[in-house]
């Protein structure tokens, strides 16, 4: 591979860093920093950078959709809808007062 492409694929990959999202649960720890070292990795392939590039917009998830079922289970049908609602606060600094976490309210 020469040097020219070797750096196209670095700058690929630092520009598809630069659009992760920050994860708010570990501030110290960031994939995006990961991937911009990985930039300068002297084996940087193609493949990696579109496989890098196909998680970050979520191609299998559009080729492969959750079914139903699977996203409302009978048992509780409201259970993965709450999860992402508890992650979305959490991640805003948003809690569940004290007595709903008693109670088991939502």
């Amino acid at each position: 591979m020469s040097a020219a492409s070797s750096r196209q694929l670095a700058q690929k990959l630092g520009a598809i860093a630069q659009t992760w999202t920050k994860d708010p649960f570990r501030p110290n720890v960031q994939l995006q920093t990961f991937l911009k070292s990985l930039a300068g990795y002297s084996r940087l392939t193609p493949e990696t950078v579109e496989a890098t590039r196909a998680l970050r917009d979520n191609d299998m998830m559009k080729k492969y959709p959750l079914p139903e079922k699977l996203r409302h289970p009978v048992s509780s049908p409201q259970y993965y809808d709450r999860l992402l609602e508890g992650y979305e606060k959490s991640s805003q600094g948003i809690s569940r007062p004290l007595w709903k976490v008693f109670f088991g309210i939502w």
